[in-house]
């Protein structure tokens, strides 16, 4: 696909992406609350939350790249979430 089409199809991955990572923004941030209260109480991280918001922020980043040009890979949902961009770090006591 040449770059003007393929500028013209990110108008449309842009809206539909940016509301889908809209609410998992949301939803991040909602769980972001409870993480810190459970981190209060047990005095350790809860990993699958962690791995959640992790992966919204791979999503984020992979999203912000494709908008300004910088690759032509498709965020999600259109390439799938794959791999995350850096892991997750809890220790483990």
């Amino acid at each position: 696909m040449s770059e003007r089409g393929e500028a013209i199809v990110r108008i449309f991955i842009g809206i539909v992406s940016g509301i889908l990572l809209n609410i998992w923004k949301i939803v991040v941030a909602i769980l972001a609350i409870f993480h810190w209260i459970y981190v209060i109480l047990t005095g350790e991280r809860h990993a699958g939350l962690a791995k959640f918001s992790n992966q919204y922020c791979t999503q984020d980043y992979k999203f912000n790249r494709y908008m300004t040009f910088v690759t032509n890979e498709r965020p999600f949902p259109f390439n799938g979430t794959g791999k995350d961009v850096l892991p997750v770090s809890i220790k483990k006591k």
